[in-house]
């Protein structure tokens, strides 16, 4: 897995119409975490936090691509 970065956080969070605290919660990571992350104070994630919340978004249909790869389904991406 590729590491996780606050913009992928954020625009997942967006697309599932997901607040903080629901991410929080459904992935067992502290709100001061996840906040200080995406803020930026906080410019990486543990391990297992990382783990934790790209799985759960994953398990809400969410896809994380690399450069170059094709989503399997609909979805919204950035353009160069």
């Amino acid at each position: 897995m590729r590491v996780l970065s606050k913009e992928d956080c954020t625009a997942a969070k967006a697309y599932l119409n997901w607040k903080a605290d629901d991410l929080a919660e459904a992935a067992g990571v502290s709100i001061d975490t996840l906040r200080s992350f995406e803020s930026g104070r906080n410019k990486t994630l543990s391990a297992s936090n990382q783990t934790a919340i790209a799985s759960t978004l994953e398990a809400q249909g969410i896809q994380f691509l690399e450069d170059g790869q094709v989503a399997a389904w609909p979805g919204v991406a950035m353009k160069e």
